[in-house]
Parts: C-alpha cells; sequence; structure tokens
C-alpha cells in the first residue's frame, strides 16, 4: 500500500474501500471481506446507514485499530455545532471505536460552519484525528479554508476519467488540502468499462479497467475509494501498485475529461432542491 500524508502529519491509504450503497445485510461481511483483502481505509457516512455494520466488522476483523483508517462523515441534517458534536459522537458509538481518523462534511449546503467548528473542536478534542469536507468546489473550499482556525485535511470530490478535477486538484494543493475521489468508475455511466481508449491501455498492461482508472488516481496524487461486494473484484481493485502508466498514457486518459458531473452541479439550484429531498426521505429512514 502506499500513503499521502496529510498537512498536520497524519498517513492515510492512497486506497480505500467505500461502503456507499451497501445494504446494511450485506455490509458487515464485505469490510471484513476488503479488510482481509488488505484495504486499511473504509469510508462511510451517517447517510448510509451502515455505519453499525461497519463497526461490528471493526470489531470482528482482528487487525489492530491503529493499523486502520475510519472515516465517516456527518449528513447535512446533523448540521450546527451542537448537531454535529452530537451525531459525531453517536457515529462513534455506531463504529465502535474512541476515535476516528477522519469525519467530513458530507454536502456543502446549510449550516456547515457551525458544523466545521464542532469538528474542529472535536479534532482538538483528539477524537478526530483529521476532519474535512466533501463536494466542496474551489470558491467554498477556499473560502473555508480561509476564514477558519483549522486547515481541511480532505476535500473528496466526485473524480473519474469523464471529471477529473483538474483545476479543483490544483486549488486544493494550494490550500494544502488532499483530494480524495468518490465515483471514480462513475457508477459505469457513459459506458466507462468499456471507453475504447481505457480498454486499450487495460489490454497494454494485462489490466482491467477499473485497475487502470485507479493506478490513474494514485499516480495523480488522489486518494481513491473503491466499491464492491464481490471479494475478487475487490481483490482486483487492490492490485493497482505493481505496475505504472506511462506520461503518454496518463496524458492520453486526460483527454477524456469532460469537465462535467456524471451525477449533478451542487452549484444548480435544482440540486439544492434534489438534497432537500434526500433529507426529507433520509429523516424517515433514520
Amino acid at each position: 500500500m502506499e500513503y499521502v500524508t496529510l498537512n498536520n502529519g497524519i498517513k492515510m491509504p492512497l486506497l480505500g474501500y467505500g461502503v456507499y450503497q451497501v445494504t446494511k445485510e450485506e455490509c458487515e461481511a464485505c469490510v471484513l471481506d476488503a479488510i482481509k483483502v488488505g484495504y486499511r481505509l473504509i469510508d462511510t457516512a451517517q447517510s448510509y446507514f451502515n455505519e453499525e455494520a461497519v463497526g461490528n466488522a471493526i470489531e470482528k476483523c482482528g487487525v489492530p485499530r491503529e493499523e486502520l483508517f475510519i472515516t465517516t462523515k456527518v449528513w447535512i441534517s446533523n448540521y450546527g455545532y451542537d448537531k454535529t458534536r452530537e451525531s459525531v459522537l453517536n457515529s462513534m458509538k455506531k463504529l465502535k471505536v474512541d476515535y476516528l481518523d477522519l469525519v467530513l462534511l458530507h454536502q456543502p449546503f446549510a449550516d456547515y460552519y457551525g458544523a466545521y467548528h464542532a469538528l474542529e473542536d472535536l479534532y482538538k478534542e483528539g477524537k478526530l484525528r483529521a476532519i474535512g469536507v466533501s463536494n466542496f468546489y474551489p470558491d467554498r473550499l477556499s473560502d473555508i479554508c480561509a476564514f477558519n482556525e483549522i486547515t481541511p485535511q480532505i476535500n473528496q470530490v466526485e473524480t473519474n476519467p469523464f471529471n477529473q478535477q483538474i483545476e479543483a486538484q490544483e486549488n486544493m494543493i494550494k490550500n494544502n488540502v488532499q483530494i480524495e475521489a468518490w465515483a471514480p468508475f462513475g457508477e459505469g455511466r457513459n459506458d466507462m468499462f468499456n471507453n475504447p481508449v481505457l480498454k486499450k491501455i487495460a489490454n497494454k498492461y494485462q489490466k482491467s479497467v477499473a485497475q487502470v482508472i485507479l493506478r490513474w488516481l494514485t499516480q495523480r496524487g488522489v486518494v481513491a475509494l473503491a466499491k464492491s461486494v464481490n471479494q475478487n473484484r475487490m481483490q482486483e481493485n487492490f492490485t493497482i501498485f505493481d505496475f505504472k502508466l506511462s506520461d503518454d498514457d496518463m496524458n492520453t486518459i486526460k483527454e477524456l475529461d469532460t469537465k462535467n458531473s456524471l451525477f449533478f452541479n451542487h452549484q444548480d439550484p435544482n440540486t439544492v432542491d434534489m438534497f432537500v429531498q434526500f433529507v426529507n426521505q433520509r429523516a424517515m429512514l433514520d
């Protein structure tokens, strides 16, 4: 495994396992499989409703806690100082840990300033080893970096061959914030796994398209989260550090960039309306 060093000196695995859309029923077994394969970075969120299952896996896996890097994210309805603090402490109980390696604010809406101040205080108390944000575009990231005491360690954003976040990553480097990718495979949208450019490069290295994508990200210094419920696929996704893409191949992949999200634009008012619906839906499920 390769690592990145965050702006506070904490080392973080460059490749992790994400549990978005992994059901409560299958999540515990999947996380145990992922840890068995070798993953040490496990990424969940309050809004995934599977923190308890991840916690069960952490408890049963047999790997020392200090070898694991556990991330969760605060959901929008838990923003504001008091609610954020309470929700993070509750997440720690569900995850069966006495500290978290990383906590992110999941979306750039509502009272994220109050929420971030709560993360800062939990960080100072030693309950969090690192804090950060998710889905913060360059303007909002620069804002939260400029007007808070602690610079975020991480900004987790959609990053894949069709939405490469080149300019956003440059802004993160300027602000000393580590980029982390969600949806590195774009959930297969735009027929990504059959893209002729990616398939040609994969054949050259005798690797899968997924392996090429993950290697392309990690060579850019992007922390990547791979998700699968199949242990063989987990192993395949994990086996990316035994080859290196050439500069020409890296540049060829760069030409696939559309600079547009495969999912939604957080700066579109319709996206705000959509997240309001998500908040209401999750409130009924909680």
